[in-house]
This record gives C-alpha cells, structure tokens and sequence, in this order.
C-alpha cells in the first residue's frame, strides 16, 4: 500500500511559525523573566533550542533552556516493550519559573501528561504552558496548547510528521494519508 504525503509547512513556514510563538509567549508572560523552556525528547527538545533562538535575539537575554524524557511515565510502556530510555536534562531550578514545555506535535494528550508527572519530579514551577509546532486534534485528555505554530485538522488513521535534517534543524511537516 502507498501512502500518500503532503507538505503542510516547509522550512520558511516553521520559522514564522517559531518567530509568532517566541512572540506570544513574551507576550503572555510580560517578557523572559522567570521564563524557561523545556523541550520533550524527540522532536520537542529540537524545537525548544529553536525557540530559545529566536526568544534570545527578541529580547537579548538567554532563556534556561532543559530537555525531558518521558519514557519511564509513559501509560503504555507495558504495551509498547522495551523503548530506548533518553537523557533529561534540567540544569536549572524549576521552583518558581513560568516553564514552557516544548513538543513538536500535539495529538492524544498522554505525550504531554507524562511530561508533566516527570516534570514534577524536578522541581515546583510556577506555571506549565504548552507549545507545540502542530496540533492535529483528537485529544484522549483535557489538553491544550496555549501556544500553536499551525492547526491541522486529521483523521485518526493519518500521521503527521515533522521532519529534521542531518542538522537537526527541522525541514518540513508532512502529513501522511494511508
């Protein structure tokens, strides 16, 4: 069976789509003070070093910058075998920081609700908001994200795929129809 791909954002898109993010979440938390990223592993963590890019040159200040693996608080770990097992980095306090948790594509929720049990683990932060490149809908929890590069409506059988070049810079969002 071949499976149909359409790009839905190329690499000037994920760009403006970075820059609008940076920009509103400046907005929403009245600048960088306090404010820290965190990127979940895979995809998130790439992203959040984007995002701190671009955060950096708006506002001459660097932003804390951590990454997450959420592997050992996933739901469905039993089901799913053995997965590699990342490395979370978090060189910073969370107590009292307005963290923003990076992800590059927002789907059923669970991806999101791990990292914030693994997130508690490190520390008490102020706020937890969420940015995520893509959110394509379909949601199995209560979550949303107060930051959205690009809505893309899917059914459940597709995919969405945000793809990184040998770099890790991403290139392209493709969406990928059975």
């Amino acid at each position: 069976m071949v499976k149909a791909e359409t790009a839905i954002l190329d690499k000037a898109g994920i760009t403006r789509a970075i820059t609008r993010i940076a920009h509103e979440i400046l907005e929403h938390n009245k600048g960088s003070e306090k404010l820290a990223l965190i990127g979940i592993r895979t995809g998130g963590d790439l992203l959040a070093g984007l995002l701190q890019t671009r955060l950096n040159e708006i506002e001459g200040v660097e932003v804390p910058l951590g990454t997450i693996d959420i592997t050992m608080y996933r739901d469905d770990l039993a089901a799913r075998g053995n997965l590699p097992i990342g490395k979370t980095e978090i060189p910073f306090a969370l107590d009292g920081k307005q963290v923003v948790l990076v992800d590059d594509v927002l789907y059923t929720g669970r991806t999101i609700r791990s990292a914030m049990d693994a997130l508690m683990d490190f520390g008490r932060p102020n706020t937890i908001q969420l940015a995520v490149l893509i959110d394509r809908g379909h949601r199995e929890l209560p979550i949303r994200a107060d930051y959205v590069g690009r809505n893309v409506p899917t059914a459940r059988e597709e995919d969405v795929e945000v793809v990184f070049s040998e770099t890790q810079a991403p290139v392209e969002v493709r969406l990928i129809k059975p």
